[in-house]
């Protein structure tokens, strides 16, 4: 990978500035991340504001992840060929933009669009920020990683997380106060400073060489099965029914507040979970801490289920995060010196995200015929055999 993108990558040696550079990618996605955030609190409850019925509410929240499915290719070649803080740069305007448009649409078309441009954005920012956390300084030039890769990636994930925990937060509250149109609007401008970081970040010095095209979509390993239901039920079943199964028993504003609270843990969880068991992870073995990790989330699960709402929501979405540092944790642990590790993550991103795609827009029409507990109950057994099928699969390498 002797290319711009990776010469962008090792022009900084310096432990120092790599970690500055880990740092304000991440950053940059904690900013953009603040209208995606807030969006799946507020669009179910209140989808007639925006112009849309509850099936259109399920493909919004899914359209973005359909088109990184597509893109993540794309995106592996053009942050190659262009450089990461180009890319970055052109992510964090259109970051903005989509932010905006959430705040300005009424019916299906604008908003269409503002998610197909977040789903381009956030493929962009994920290729980024794995790219500094992932490969270290001394193995650049090899494709390998060191023995720091869950570390580096559990601090990236938690940078990231700190835009959405508040939105979800302050935002639900800026909800009550402007109304569910006008909030994002407000949130563009603080969404803007993610442009000034990334004319931060370092230029690349080198031109790129012709690389091997990376597929978008390809046969799903072990791991990418989990990280399919993973996305499915947690971005998917748990996201879109959460306020729903509040707005049982409580008023609208009431419901929109304790969803958001726990979809706020989501990203919460993440940012004390990732670095936790990403630490963990580069000391004992990411693989046995993720098998942990997985059995945690799927219990968390059969609580949502079973009428434990809030306790298995919190250690559903705990563990869930720590999922976010141990999955690129045990693929960078199992490649070798000649594997493309970021390729890997790509696919395992890619399924990840196909399953949260899919996982809203079923949700959305199963919820006609099926409860939201009896959906969280098939997650639960399902994410059961997946992790019977990759706990004995006998390729560990992802």
């Amino acid at each position: 990978m002797d290319d711009k993108y990776n010469r962008e990558l090792n022009q900084d040696t310096n432990t120092d500035n790599r970690w500055r550079s880990i740092v304000a990618s991440s950053a940059i996605m904690s900013l953009a991340l603040l209208g995606d955030a807030l969006l799946y609190a507020v669009l179910p409850v209140y989808a007639e504001s925006f112009g849309l019925t509850l099936p259109w509410v399920g493909v919004m929240l899914s359209i973005n992840r359909l088109v990184r499915v597509f893109a993540y290719g794309l995106i592996v070649r053009l942050t190659r060929a262009t450089g990461i803080r180009t890319m970055c740069i052109a992510a964090a305007i259109v970051a903005t933009l989509s932010t905006a448009l959430y705040g300005i649409s009424q019916g299906p078309a604008l908003m269409l669009i503002a998610r197909i441009l977040w789903g381009l954005t956030y493929a962009t920012l994920v290729i980024a920020t794995l790219s500094y956390a992932v490969q270290s300084p001394q193995s650049l030039n090899t494709c390998t990683t060191n023995n720091r890769t869950g570390t580096r990636v559990g601090v990236s994930q938690a940078i990231q997380r700190a835009g959405p925990v508040c939105a979800l937060l302050f935002g639900a509250w800026l909800v009550g106060k402007l109304g569910p149109n006008w909030v994002f609007v407000v949130l563009a401008f603080p969404t803007a400073i993610a442009i000034l970081l990334a004319f931060k970040l370092p230029h690349g010095v080198e031109k790129n060489v012709k690389q091997n095209k990376p597929v978008s979509i390809a046969r799903p390993k072990p791991i990418d099965v989990i990280f399919f239901l993973q996305g499915y039920g947690v971005d998917g079943v748990f996201a879109v029914s959460i306020t729903l199964i509040f707005a049982r028993d409580s008023a609208t504003s009431v419901a929109v507040m304790s969803g958001g609270a726990l979809l706020a843990m989501r990203h919460f969880g993440e940012a004390i979970a990732a670095p936790l068991f990403g630490w963990i992870a580069d000391r004992v073995g990411a693989r046995r801490v993720f098998i942990l990790a997985a059995i945690l989330t799927m219990l968390g699960f059969v609580g949502v289920a079973t009428g434990f709402t809030v306790i298995g929501a919190l250690v559903m979405l705990l563990f869930r995060g720590a999922l976010a540092s141990l999955g690129p944790a045990v693929i960078a642990q199992a490649s070798g010196a000649n594997d493309d590790v970021l390729g890997a993550l790509a696919r395992m991103q890619t399924w990840r995200d196909l399953g949260a795609a899919c996982g809203p827009i079923v949700t959305g029409f199963l919820l006609t015929v099926l409860s939201a507990e009896i959906q969280h109950a098939i997650v639960a057994f399902a994410l059961a055999a997946g992790l019977i099928y990759w706990t004995f699969h006998r390729q560990v390498r992802a």
